[in-house]
């Protein structure tokens, strides 16, 4: 045992696989990311998650207490997620006294989570002509409420949008880490980096995957299996792909692609254009084209 240990203690076993922890700057934890996740849920959906006892007299101190909480768990793990990303590198500790360093952490941290909160009653907005689409293109659905309670979804883009604001406001690792909760939640793998309009829907959802260049405009339905993916990697002279580029697609508003479809690269499927279900669309599809599989 002993010699195990000691092979995999050697340097060459764990390059890139360790992560040096400094001191008062820890990783950002899965656990309070998940309560970070149900506070925003109580926050833009109060009553149908968290306390059961609102109501229209109590309302308001729930949402107040929520969200100082909901601010105090951002700073905190926003914090471990500038730490990790090497903002507290070797050099700076070098150059600087580890209080400093800590210091200037958390005003970072703060002043990310201060616009995040400030963009809290625009995510509610949002959410709620998402929630309008579920509804209107479902006709199983009986009320809004059955689709905030039970449609993974909603559940799905409540997590997406606020991931996309963190994201925006070029938080680390934080957005990817809570996307994935998402996709391990509901089965619907969203990059925290696409770029998603209002009335966006898709029906069932398990197994739709969104790339992190992906362009969606207003009132697009998608249903389950569908992949919005690159067709291929640009590489480097080096032969490692280029980081960063378009490489997903662009759906314009009203769009509606059905399941099982893959649309992959760079290309713009026009306003108004369905794509059927089962089939690789890796070419432009122009304004209110409908795209089926060849008889």
């Amino acid at each position: 045992m002993d010699g195990v240990v000691d092979e995999l203690s050697q340097p060459a076993s764990y390059k890139d696989l360790c992560h040096e922890h400094h001191e008062g700057a820890p990783m950002p934890s899965a656990e309070a990311l998940r309560g970070i996740v149900e506070l925003l849920r109580s926050i833009i959906f109060p009553g149908f998650f968290g306390k059961s006892t609102i109501n229209k007299d109590t309302l308001k101190y729930h949402i107040g207490v929520n969200v100082e909480h909901l601010f105090a768990l951002l700073v905190e793990q926003i914090q471990a997620g500038l730490a990790f990303a090497d903002y507290c590198n070797v050099a700076a500790y070098a150059a600087y006294n580890q209080q400093t360093i800590y210091t200037e952490l958390h005003r970072m941290a703060t002043d990310r989570a201060e616009k995040f909160i400030a963009k809290l009653p625009e995510i509610r907005r949002v959410l709620a002509t998402d929630v309008v689409a579920a509804f209107n293109g479902d006709p199983a659905a009986k009320t809004y409420g059955e689709i905030i309670s039970c449609y993974p979804i909603i559940k799905e883009l409540t997590i997406y949008r606020m991931a996309h604001e963190l994201w925006l406001l070029d938080v680390p690792l934080i957005p990817r880490m809570l996307t994935e909760m998402a996709h391990s939640e509901t089965g619907i793998d969203i990059h925290p980096g696409a770029t998603i309009g209002e009335y966006f829907t898709i029906d069932h959802g398990t197994g739709v995957v969104i790339g992190e260049t992906c362009i969606i405009g207003k009132n697009v339905k998608l249903y389950q299996g569908v992949t919005l993916g690159a067709k291929s990697f640009p590489l480097d002279a080096n032969g490692n792909p280029i980081k960063g580029i378009p490489r997903h697609p662009i759906l314009e508003d009203d769009v509606i692609v059905y399941s099982n479809a893959s649309i992959l690269g760079r290309i713009t499927i026009g306003k108004g254009a369905v794509i059927g279900g089962n089939i690789w669309v890796t070419q432009d599809v122009p304004a209110g084209a409908n795209i089926t599989q060849k008889k």
